[in-house]
């Protein structure tokens, strides 16, 4: 199992700081989602669930601008249904909160520049909350919005910075949405792409290739003989999902997805953020529901 999880671990490490890239830039925040996320037990014995709550304000600010003010918060689960050196840890509830602080500059009708800082706690909350829980990450970038054109697109340039990863530099962000068709639209980009079909205003079909997971802080850090001290946990995950959604009115939303993981990387790490031991590899069911408000 460590020789596997040696073999993953640049993938992993790709794939986790893509998934914390705040990605507000590339798609309109909510003012409120509620969603419920799991992954059913596997062959490694792994089962993980998660309650995610998102909340937003928008306030304008002169003719243009906006500032948007929110957070956002998951309660992670995750059982592991068999014996490792690190059991006591596998038994732990995680939690990750971000404030959410954006500013929107109207530079033109089709241009926004945006900056996006985000401070955030990512801990078992077994004791009072210290240095290693809290983090801070950054994206700035550009956004093109052509809502009104025949073949309506959203374009996104972008550098993220995120401070939880091992090697701590900017990286690139790019995202494109076209609806080259009244019934079609396909999106390009981290850490989602896919495919939409809509069969009216209320009704929508949708493939996606997504990059999800987490990264938490353990505040008591665990000793395995075997292995060395685990200082943190994280998950990192490439799946292919089908979903439906349903307009129940302008920007309120019903949703569900179902899918399939193709990569799959659930890892404890020391405190220089090296894979120290590998919890899960293995494949395993998708599945996501949810209630959502649009701005």
């Amino acid at each position: 199992m460590l020789e596997m999880g040696i073999r993953i671990k640049g993938r992993a490490f790709l794939l986790g700081f893509l998934l914390s890239v705040n990605f507000c830039l590339a798609q309109t925040p909510d003012v409120f989602r509620l969603e419920y996320m799991l992954m059913p037990r596997n062959t490694a014995e792994a089962k993980l669930s998660r309650i995610k709550l998102v909340a937003n304000m928008p306030i304008k600010v002169g003719k243009n601008d906006n500032i948007i003010v929110g957070g956002e918060y998951n309660r992670i689960e995750y059982d592991l249904n068999r014996r490792t050196p690190y059991d006591d840890v596998i038994t732990e509830t995680f939690h990750v909160a971000d404030l959410n602080m954006a500013y929107i500059l109207q530079y033109n009708q089709d241009w926004r520049f945006v900056g996006v800082v985000t401070p955030r706690l990512s801990s078992t909350l077994t004791n009072d909350i210290g240095q290693g829980d809290v983090s801070v990450n950054v994206t700035v970038g550009a956004l093109r919005d052509r809502p009104k054109i025949d073949k309506p697109t959203r374009l996104v340039l972008g550098i993220a910075y995120n401070s939880t990863v091992a090697v701590r530099v900017p990286l690139p962000l790019v995202y494109f949405e076209k609806r080259f068709h009244p019934n079609w639209a396909y999106v390009v980009g981290a850490p989602k792409s896919g495919m939409k079909y809509f069969f009216n205003e209320k009704h929508m079909l949708q493939t996606e290739f997504i990059l999800d997971g987490y990264y938490v802080n353990l505040q008591n850090t665990v000793i395995s003989s075997d292995s060395g001290v685990a200082s943190s946990i994280s998950t990192s995950v490439a799946l292919f999902t089908l979903g439906y959604q349903y307009a129940v009115a302008k920007n309120i939303f019903f949703y569900g997805y179902a899918g399939h993981t193709l990569f799959q990387a659930g890892v404890l790490r020391n405190e220089e953020r090296e894979d120290i031991f590998t919890l899960n590899d293995q494949p395993s069911f998708y599945f996501r529901t949810g209630f959502r408000i649009g701005i």
